[in-house]
């Protein structure tokens, strides 16, 4: 299914806005008048914007990733604006953006002040993922894909270097929406939004035969239909509202079916199939409303009940006509989960000192999917005598907190509480989790130039018992423990200085940390911390020229314990992150306000290191990037209603990674890669617009 098109939607756009001004001027315009309305000034106002833009450099994938500047060349700059409004409360506002690129945007909104809104809007947001990407397969991002002459190969040392051809892997989102209120009487407000997206382009996949693998450029061609309804109205003391959500997803490609480009190891493992992501539905019917009989109090709730389907037909389970297969349990999943989503609520101020906050949650995952045994094959190779069980999960999580907030002295703010999360499990290692955590806050003015915020908070998750998945094949570990299910304790703590030496200048300064430790897995994740601190500092050099400096380190780091044998642990993995990054901002009015003047630099630096010990230590290469990033914006009016606007972008990416460097699409004898290139780019962005506003 394709996007609309730009040029309809314009067109759409404009006769919503014409509508809106128009129908003031319909009818008798005493039948609106609202004595009690505070109207804007009756007036249509507007600007356009239009230009052109260069890229130059090379291109680059991750460049264009969200910007749509993937490509060297000249791109268009047009954009506008229109705002009308009436003496009698009726308005209408319409606005464009980027209709030269990818990101392009177009929206519009009419209505009457305190009657009804309509509005409408399309987007698109361009995303690529890989630079230098090759495949031999012939129909690469559609649901077939062959191989040329020269194909099957026992390795890919094998396979002729001619064969491969460039291929672009990423789609394009568009979103369509349509939407409005209503105002009945002088308490019912109704809201409608439906919202159509649109997936259209390829992705990255993989598929394999036994031992031997192969990435795919899978197609992509799905939509998503959302609808929002709701219904409140609203008294002196309490509200209330009722409403429906809906989200149907469709995917035009059910299967990838793909080549085997290595020699079979069995008779007829020459073609295998990859489910894609299935259709699928939720419908969900909400209510939430709130009381407050006196000034300190207030009660509010919210429940929601919802059902999640999917019931795709299954594929085959192999392709190979000389494997020997039982028959499947069934044609499709008829897979089925009922939602529960409930909270209670209450803020009471006894003084106007103190508040307190009380709170509790359900969220219930009922999956009613039924369980059968299916059998199983090996990568379109082996049947194994053993089936398998699908497992349908459930749960419940159970959420209390209790707060309160104290003012003290006019210099000082303070906070407490503690929350408990309580969950239940089914066909998991352990039916039961609860965790308590512990939380104070503090704030002080310290006096009109320093002010100091401190938090600090401590939770313990503890489970019921941690027993292996018996019902897993092969069975897991059993000193294994998964990191979301096991006993944690965890420290988490901030503060924040904030100084005003003087008129016009600020420095603030924060740290953070938190440390997660693991204290009963023997195998799994067994402990993790992180740190972060910076500066940002703001201020006027001069009344027409403002600076902003700013730094920032963050650090994450883990360890964890693994076993080779399916047993107690034999080797340990350590894993640290850092990102670094810092920048400087500068804006200058210049000609008496007639020039506006920034400029923005910045620099980022993340490094990942990864060791393991198994007898002796090994460390992979360290895997980097660094962004340098300047923009440069200059605005000159050149009439009252006339500016010239001029962009300047510059970016350099440099990355090295042991994952890509060095990896082409046959360096592996087993894996055909598509020899994705690890980001280095150089890239100048250069705009020239000229904007009217009348």
């Amino acid at each position: 299914m394709k996007p609309y098109s730009p040029s309809s939607l314009l067109w759409a756009l404009g006769v919503l806005v014409i509508t809106a001004s128009g129908a003031a001027r319909a009818g008798d315009p005493a039948e609106w008048t609202c004595e009690s309305c505070p109207f804007e000034k009756a007036e249509t106002t507007g600007s356009v914007q239009a230009g052109a833009g260069g890229v130059s450099g090379q291109d680059s994938a991750k460049f264009g990733d969200y910007t749509g500047l993937q490509k060297e060349g000249l791109y268009g700059v047009l954009g506008g604006d229109v705002r009308y409004r009436s003496d009698d409360g009726y308005y209408g506002d319409a606005r464009a953006s980027d209709l030269g690129l990818d990101t392009r945007s177009v929206s519009a909104s009419g209505g009457k002040e305190g009657s009804y809104e309509v509005r409408l809007g399309y987007s698109e947001i361009p995303r690529y993922f890989a630079q230098g990407a090759v495949t031999p397969f012939l129909g690469a991002g559609n649901s077939v894909q062959t191989l040329p002459a020269g194909f099957p190969a026992a390795t890919t040392a094998g396979m002729p270097q001619s064969a491969f051809a460039p291929v672009d892997i990423g789609y394009i989102r568009s979103s369509t929406e349509l939407g409005g209120k209503l105002f009945t009487g002088d308490a019912w407000t109704h809201k409608l939004s439906v919202r159509h997206d649109v997936r259209d382009g390829t992705r990255l996949t993989s598929g394999s035969f036994y031992s031997s693998a192969s990435q795919l450029v899978a197609p992509v061609d799905q939509t998503t239909d959302q609808v929002e309804f709701s219904s409140t109205y609203r008294a002196e003391k309490w509200d209330m509202t009722l409403g429906y959500y809906g989200s149907i997803f469709h995917n035009d490609e059910s299967s990838l079916t793909w080549s085997n480009p290595f020699t079979p190891v069995v008779a007829g493992a020459t073609t295998g199939q990859l489910a894609l992501a299935p259709d699928n539905q939720f419908h969900q019917l909400l209510a939430n409303g709130s009381y407050r009989p006196y000034k300190s109090l207030r009660v509010s709730g919210d429940v929601a009940v919802g059902r999640m389907t999917q019931d795709a037909d299954y594929l085959s389970p192999t392709l190979n006509s000389a494997l020997a297969v039982p028959g499947m349990p069934a044609s499709s999943l008829d897979g089925r989960v009922d939602t529960f989503n409930g909270s209670f609520r209450v803020a009471y101020a006894p003084i106007d000192a103190l508040r307190v906050n009380a709170s509790y949650a359900r969220n219930d995952h009922d999956n009613k999917t039924s369980s059968l045994a299916y059998p199983s094959v090996s990568t379109d190779m082996f049947v194994s005598p053993l089936s398998r069980t699908n497992q349908p999960f459930s749960f419940k999580q159970d959420v209390y907190k209790l707060g309160a907030d104290f003012r003290g002295p006019a210099w000082l703010k303070s906070s407490v509480g503690v929350d408990g999360d309580k969950r239940t499990y089914t066909r998991q290692a352990v039916g039961k989790t609860d965790q308590l955590s512990m939380w104070g806050r503090l704030g002080a003015q310290i006096n009109q130039y320093v002010s100091v915020a401190a938090k600090y908070a401590h939770s313990d998750r503890d489970n019921d018992g941690y027993e292996a998945a018996d019902w897993v094949t092969p069975a897991e570990n059993p000193f294994m423990r998964t990191y979301n299910l096991a006993d944690r304790k965890r420290d988490t703590g901030s503060l924040q200085v904030d100084l005003t030496p003087t008129d016009g200048w600020t420095l603030g300064g924060h740290l953070d940390m938190s440390n997660d430790r693991y204290t009963e897995s023997q195998v799994g994740l067994t402990d993790g911390r992180s740190r972060a601190g910076g500066l940002d500092l703001t201020g006027a050099i001069t009344d027409n020229t403002r600076l902003r400096l700013y730094f920032e380190i963050e650090n994450q780091h883990s360890n964890q314990a693994g076993s080779s044998t399916g047993g107690r642990p034999d080797w340990t993995a350590q894993s640290a992150d850092w990102v670094n990054y810092r920048g400087i901002g500068l804006t200058h009015l210049a000609l008496d306000g007639k020039l506006e003047l920034r400029a923005d630099y910045s620099w980022t630096r993340s490094e990942n290191e990864v060791s393991v010990t198994q007898w002796v230590e090994s460390e992979f290469p360290q895997a980097n990037a660094t962004v340098q990033t300047f923009k440069l914006h200059a605005s000159y009016q050149l009439q009252k209603n006339l500016w010239l606007n001029g962009d300047y972008w510059y970016e350099a990416y440099r990355s090295t990674d042991w994952r890509y460097d060095g990896v082409d699409a046959t360096t592996v004898p087993n894996f055909l890669a598509v020899g994705e290139e690890t980001p280095n780019y150089s890239i100048n962005v250069i705009a020239v617009s000229v904007r009217y506003r009348f």
